[in-house]
């Protein structure tokens, strides 16, 4: 099986989160792959700004999250092994990268996003960055 690192951001604007939707109508967060010599914060930045075209910065970690999946083009198991950060919007501008295959994105409320996002680990994940993220702002003011 090929394991991969990845990182990626769940970032919030106000009481929202950002969520994308994948050539597969999937709802997903911004995440990608870790290259040798890369450091996982800035991956996950790089990635929120390349698939989202968000500004953001981090806030703390938000956790670990893994799953398994067959890759039909490698043609064998593949398992990503993704870091979290908690990111807040430095402003409330986007832009979905179609030319990544991703066909929509928008911040939505937590109800909202917990109702779309297509996997039950990456609900549990916004969840528990939430409060994270609530925690956090409350402790910056």
């Amino acid at each position: 099986m090929l394991v991969r690192n990845c990182a990626g951001g769940v970032v919030f604007s106000g009481d929202k989160v950002f969520l994308l939707k994948n050539e597969k109508d999937e709802w997903v967060l911004p995440k990608g792959v870790i290259r040798n010599g890369d450091y996982p914060d800035e991956v996950a930045k790089r990635r929120v700004k390349e698939e989202a075209g968000i500004n953001a910065e981090i806030i703390t970690p938000a956790g670990n999250t893994n799953y398994e999946f067959f890759s039909v083009t490698r043609q064998r198991p593949v398992c990503n092994k993704i870091t979290w950060y908690i990111m807040k919007s430095l402003d409330n501008s986007y832009e979905v990268n179609k030319d990544e295959n991703f066909k929509d994105g928008a911040y939505f409320s937590i109800d909202e996003a917990l109702e779309k996002i297509t996997y039950s680990q990456d609900k549990s994940l916004i969840t528990v960055s939430y409060s994270k993220y609530k925690e956090a702002c409350s402790t910056l003011l």
